[in-house]
């Protein structure tokens, strides 16, 4: 068969084209034939276009090719699991149902994006060195922060803990793969498909209206290029991402966990995203509802939120609904990562195991409430701000709650400093900090006082990079032995660490005092009073991101010349550390057995579960010679 007829990148370079050519004409032959002026509408084509050229991606690559048959009612072919594993590079780059090979495509993926939201943040922090307009104007400037803010956010946190799930979970429950390895497979190729979608509104008038996208900031008349409507066709690639990783991940742990394998004796890790599963099918239609609803207002002319009759308080109320979750949806995995690391490295059992496994499913719980401290300021009703008070500072009490847990597992325990370890010691510092300046903002007349400086920019950040950031780091060097088989540079790590946690704090730490004096965010100029500052800050971030560099550098060389790694470096409990490093193609080789605890650290003889040993292959007799 022709490369250009198998599922690969080949095939995918002409049936996007094809799709796209054919939905607009397809749409042009019904506008005619409807009667509608003008025929030919130059927005409504390409936004036409890019839906089908995005579905001919998915059909370019394979997503649908053992599924179209079943479709139409031919018989399906039978499983020969050549679509499974990798025995190259490039297999990597193609359609693939293998969890770890799914799972290692997410990270890289949206490390890449994460990269190139960096590159945007450091280019508008280069304007914000100095006061004055020095490289870019306002809309550019506008449109980079909403390119680093969009990308970061939809293209990296919230994707790559489904990256680093698709790898661990399945391993730690004792499954031989996820429970749909198609729609996994699917999920992941949505991601890229995203990305290409946010990014190449920079060639289309790059949307600017932030990573909120609020009306009438987003509407036609303020925001009239293609790539707003990108914007809205990005994020609801993303979101449909997530939602079919998401009930990948409830089916995978409700039915293949291992035999023994309770709920209470599930790795922290897995209930962390059990409960991000949860809040990802509970909250991300909310927002893949409002954007086609922006969609519709834009290409079809509707007034959902925009003109005369439409409401745009009622799409801050939907967005923040979706995306105060969403924080939790950012973080709860990296709460998960963390308390794996620190049992291991602690070589103590988890300290009120029962309380963290319930503390995230309240999180979850009171991450519906709060949504509307994000408008104090935006007009909504008075009576409903101190409730919204009220439980925006309660949700501190579950995360209080995880804090002193982690505190009491490192209590006198015998601690090993690794760079995981470093990692996530570095993330209780300052996603403390930034838990407390949530508290503040929390109260109706601070939040009030602070609405739009860059206090808020330095809560966000201290939360997401030095809360979350941090987890994926220390994730990543965790499960580094396991995923290659090789050990990273120690010592690169612990460069990367300490230039990280210092270049951190010295860029986001200022913004506070810079907010409370009033500096407002998401402009390009500012007062010449916040010079000094600003220009601290904007070094300190060049420095932040060349310890990135550092990292790259470090997984990149380790992965061909690093020390070999045995099946279990860091003496860990739990079952992934049970087979050898990188894992066989197909887990296990036989049904493992759960007989205890995760954490059982310290006990003479504790196990978490048994592998026994596969039965050897029985030959028949055969009678007569």
């Amino acid at each position: 068969m022709s490369v250009f007829l198998r599922p690969n990148l080949a095939r995918v370079l002409w049936v996007v084209p094809f799709m796209a050519a054919f939905a607009v004409a397809l749409t042009v032959l019904i506008r005619d034939w409807v009667g509608m002026d003008p025929v030919i509408e130059g927005n409504v084509l390409l936004t036409v276009a890019w839906i089908a050229g995005s579905i001919g991606g998915l059909i370019g690559i394979g997503s649908f090719d053992y599924w179209f048959p079943w479709m139409i009612g031919s018989p399906t072919k039978p499983e020969d699991h050549a679509q499974h594993g990798a025995k190259s590079y490039g297999d990597y780059f193609k359609f693939n149902t293998d969890h770890k090979v799914i799972g290692i495509q997410y990270v890289v993926t949206t490390f890449v994006f994460f990269l190139l939201g960096g590159i945007c943040a450091m280019a508008f922090r280069a304007e914000l060195a100095r006061p004055g307009e020095q490289m870019m104007n306002d809309d550019q400037f506008n449109g980079l922060i909403s390119q680093h803010a969009t990308l970061m956010i939809f293209t990296f946190l919230v994707p790559v803990f489904a990256g680093i799930g698709n790898f661990v979970i399945p391993l730690m429950l004792g499954a031989p793969d996820m429970a749909f390895p198609r729609l996994n497979a699917l999920s992941f190729w949505l991601l890229p498909i995203a990305g290409v979608t946010l990014l190449s509104a920079f060639f289309f008038g790059n949307f600017r209206a932030g990573w909120t996208a609020y009306p009438t900031l987003a509407d036609l008349e303020y925001s009239p290029q293609f790539g707003q409507t990108l914007f809205s066709l990005g994020v609801q690639l993303a979101g449909a991402s997530s939602i079919a990783t998401a009930v990948n991940f409830l089916a995978t742990i409700f039915t293949m966990r291992a035999p023994g394998m309770t709920l209470f004796r599930m790795p922290l890790l897995v209930w962390a995203n059990l409960t991000t599963s949860a809040l990802v099918v509970a909250a991300t239609p909310f927002i893949a509802g409002a954007q086609f609803l922006a969609l519709f207002d834009r290409a079809m002319g509707t007034h959902f939120f925009h003109g005369e009759n439409g409401d745009s308080l009622v799409y801050q109320h939907i967005f923040w609904f979706y995306s105060h979750p969403a924080v939790y949806i950012m973080v709860l995995p990296g709460f998960g990562i963390i308390s794996e690391v620190i049992a291991t490295n602690a070589r103590k059992p988890i300290f009120g195991y029962r309380a963290l496994a319930f503390s995230t499913v309240g999180i979850a719980v009171l991450g519906f409430s709060v949504w509307a401290h994000h408008m104090f300021v935006a007009g909504m009703e008075s009576w409903l701000r101190v409730p919204m008070m009220i439980s925006t500072m309660l949700i501190a009490i579950p995360t209080g709650i995880k804090i002193f847990s982690w505190l009491g597992t490192m209590w006198q325990g015998m601690i090993r400093m690794t760079v995981p370890m470093m990692f996530a010691t570095g993330f209780i510092w300052t996603f403390v900090i930034g838990g407390l300046s949530g508290v503040m903002l929390a109260s109706i007349p601070f939040d009030i006082h602070v609405a739009n400086t860059y206090f808020v920019v330095a809560h966000f950040h201290y939360v997401l990079f030095g809360g979350s950031i941090l987890t994926v780091f220390a994730g990543v060097y965790f499960w580094y032995p396991k995923v290659t088989g090789r050990m990273y540079d120690e010592r690169l790590g612990r460069w990367h660490f300490w230039v990280t946690f210092v270049a951190l704090n010295f860029t986001f730490f200022p913004m506070h005092w810079v907010g409370l004096e009033g500096m407002p965010r998401r402009v390009h100029d500012y007062a010449d009073q916040f010079s000094t500052t600003n220009m601290i800050v904007s070094l300190s971030s060049f420095v932040l991101g060349a310890a990135t560099l550092i990292f790259i550098y470090n997984v990149i060389h380790s992965a061909r010349h690093g020390e070999r790694a045995g099946a279990n470096p860091w003496s860990s409990l739990t079952l992934e550390w049970a087979l050898s490093s990188p894992p066989p193609v197909f887990n296990f080789p036989a049904q493992p057995r759960v007989v205890g605890g995760p954490y059982r650290y310290g006990e003479p003889g504790a196990r978490h579960a048994v592998i026994p040993e596969p039965e050897p292959a029985r030959v028949e007799e055969t009678a007569g010679a």
